[in-house]
């Protein structure tokens, strides 16, 4: 199942069922008679074979896509969180830039105020000439949990979505000595198309990434090169903190970032991001002011 939050021109956050994602005829079932527009409000629900019912009805709304706007998929996350230097290729790159590999899993915090919609703007701040771009897999939390196994870690996924980890190289490697100022820009977290559940994917670990900058190729990867992979992430975490539903997590990045080239976005330039089975983000980078 597909989950999509959207709005019909007037504002108003509805939540849907994509169907036909990826094709000429992809239509958003209104869900609106069964849920209000907190996506995040139902992942608890979505182990409930009742309740999923509800979402699979027939007599529902449709609107095409074209005439939705769609939302961030997770309304009002408690967390979103990165972990950084988390695939092979790209710690190297990294290593060669001049950034230390990490010898540990190396979580930063996203405030979620960075986060927008799939096809929302990127503002290129003032204040910095070092904007990046990071294709990543987005994991979404689906009940609360501590301190699970990396066996277990699976059953507390509710579903995928992709995310571009939009960094302010210049204040995430020079002007703060955490990364979360560096990561935490407005509109520097676009999340979506919409959240894909975990039963329709066979294997996070062997999902295609895909990311173009004005349709050139800067990142081509496959989820399977991860140092430490999504359960490994989990357990950790969990050790740490509970994990609440629509919590997000940013699984790391592969190779092809900006910052070993210095080839940074610029304004006009337009990034378009996709994961196999969990559809596309694209966003255009516009002055701030």
């Amino acid at each position: 199942m597909k989950l999509a939050r959207f709005h019909l021109g007037d504002g108003v956050p509805r939540v849907g069922r994509v169907v036909d994602a990826g094709t000429d005829h992809t239509t958003i079932v209104d869900l609106s008679d069964a849920v209000d527009g907190s996506v995040r409000a139902v992942l608890p629900r979505l182990t409930d074979p009742a309740f999923r019912a509800t979402l699979t009805t027939t007599g529902a709304p449709r609107h095409p896509l074209d005439s939705v706007t769609l939302l961030p998929t997770i309304d009002d996350p408690q967390k979103y969180l990165g972990i950084g230097m988390n695939y092979r290729e790209h710690a190297e790159e990294a290593r060669l830039a001049g950034i230390p590999t990490p010898t540990s899993q190396l979580w930063f915090n996203k405030q979620v105020s960075c986060i927008v919609g799939p096809y929302d703007d990127i503002v290129k701040p003032t204040v910095s000439d070092e904007l990046d771009y990071e294709i990543e897999l987005g994991v979404v939390i689906g009940t609360r949990c501590k301190n699970v196994a990396v066996e277990d870690a699976r059953a507390v996924i509710a579903g995928y979505l992709v995310a571009n980890d939009v960094s302010v190289r210049d204040w995430l490697q020079k002007r703060s000595p955490t990364f979360t100022l560096g990561k935490s820009f407005d509109t520097h977290g676009p999340i979506g198309p919409w959240m894909t559940t975990d039963d329709e994917i066979e294997d996070p670990l062997d999902l295609h990434m895909h990311l173009t900058v004005n349709g050139e190729v800067r990142q081509d990867w496959r989820t399977d090169d991860m140092i430490y992979d999504i359960y490994e992430q989990i357990a950790y975490l969990t050790q740490v903190m509970t994990l609440m539903p629509g919590d997000i997590l940013a699984t790391g990045t592969p190779a092809g970032i900006g910052a070993p080239t210095g080839r940074f976005l610029r304004v006009g330039d337009v990034v378009r991001a996709e994961i196999d089975g969990l559809g596309a983000i694209e966003n255009r980078v516009v002055s701030e002011g």
